[in-house]
């Protein structure tokens, strides 16, 4: 079955919507959506900078400037990999693990917002939908890899 022209636009609608509220969430917690996506990435386990990269979709420059902005306030810290003396890590600090989880709390509990207008039978499809487009069945935007859950 091939959507009509307009299904496009409107999935990018919704991205919009998406993306509008998350702003507004991490802005909340006095974060940008760069450094919020760092601690969500952190907040339980430390990662390399190169992970964190790829993750992020950052060039060493970008992820070495995240990293700095983040660290000077007290939210994330470098350590030494334990397997490769020349390559760092980065762990939340407990300010940060704290703003980490307030922050996936306060996603979680506000950003499905967006559908409160639908009945309780739609927003129990569209959650199935997205999972199922998605695959995501844990923990949402702080997953920590790029393949969907299965």
């Amino acid at each position: 079955m091939t959507e009509g022209p307009g299904f496009g636009n409107t999935l990018v609608c919704l991205s919009v919507l998406i993306q509008r509220r998350y702003l507004q969430i991490c802005a909340d917690h006095d974060l940008t959506t760069a450094q919020a996506q760092l601690l969500c990435l952190v907040k339980d386990q430390p990662r390399g900078m190169s992970e964190l990269g790829h993750l992020l979709s950052l060039a060493k420059p970008g992820m070495s400037g995240l990293v700095d902005r983040t660290e000077r306030r007290g939210l994330v810290r470098r350590g030494a990999s334990e397997h490769d003396r020349r390559a760092c890590t980065v762990s939340s600090t407990p300010l940060g693990k704290e703003i980490g989880d307030a922050l996936y709390a306060d996603v979680a509990a506000r950003l499905p917002g967006i559908v409160d207008h639908l009945s309780p039978a739609d927003r129990q499809l569209f959650q199935e939908l997205v999972t199922a487009v998605t695959g995501e069945t844990v923990s949402g935007p702080c997953r920590g890899d790029d393949a969907p859950a299965r």
